[in-house]
């Protein structure tokens, strides 16, 4: 769900391309694409698996917990993308959605029939860059709601947002530079690994 945040966590247009492909294919499949685009997809478990296993989130998930129960972690990742958009310059944020769109769309032969359709969406309405309101946060819970298979559509998971925002916003800024190191050492690996 924090697309912002693991396509801001990718160093080349093709590890961008890797980290949407990931929720999108099958284990097996991660091996049939370019060097680059399976470095991406590496990029986004390991990030996933970092994330999970961070305190920082624990505590951010206790906020939501109440409310969505096992959901927490996808509510928590899109707050996240909100305060990260909101870390941004607002020209620095709009210029990475336009580069996130085109490195798909020139990556377009790679990407499955359903994510080639969400991103006509995400493009036509420039999620990334509007995950800095929050009515853009507002909407993506509403998506998280409407996919998550054992939660009432009306849950109030958004107000429980606006009610704990700072607290949010806390945990974000004792997290995410965590995570920004891991991924810069986790690019330099590669590096090394193609010497």
């Amino acid at each position: 769900m924090n697309f912002l945040a693991h396509s801001f966590l990718a160093f080349s247009d093709e590890q961008i391309v890797g980290q949407f492909l990931q929720d999108f294919i099958k284990n097996k499949e991660r091996f049939s694409f370019p060097v680059g685009i399976q470095e991406g997809i590496r990029m986004h478990r390991e990030i996933d698996t970092f994330t999970d296993a961070h305190p920082e989130i624990h505590r951010a998930k206790k906020i939501f917990s109440p409310l969505v129960r096992l959901y927490a972690g996808a509510f928590v990742d899109v707050a996240f993308d909100h305060f990260l958009a909101h870390s941004m310059q607002e020209s620095v944020l709009w210029e990475h959605s336009q580069r996130v769109y085109t490195a798909l769309r020139n990556h377009k032969s790679f990407l499955p029939e359903k994510l080639l359709r969400m991103l006509d969406y995400m493009e036509k309405d420039n999620w990334l860059f509007h995950y800095r309101e929050d009515r853009g946060i507002e909407f993506s819970m509403r998506n998280v709601l409407n996919r998550a298979q054992y939660l009432e559509k009306d849950v109030q998971v958004f107000a429980v947002f606006l009610d704990n925002k700072p607290n949010l916003q806390q945990h974000f800024n004792l997290f995410f530079p965590d995570l920004l190191k891991h991924a810069i050492q986790m690019n330099e690996d590669f590096g090394r690994n193609l010497k």
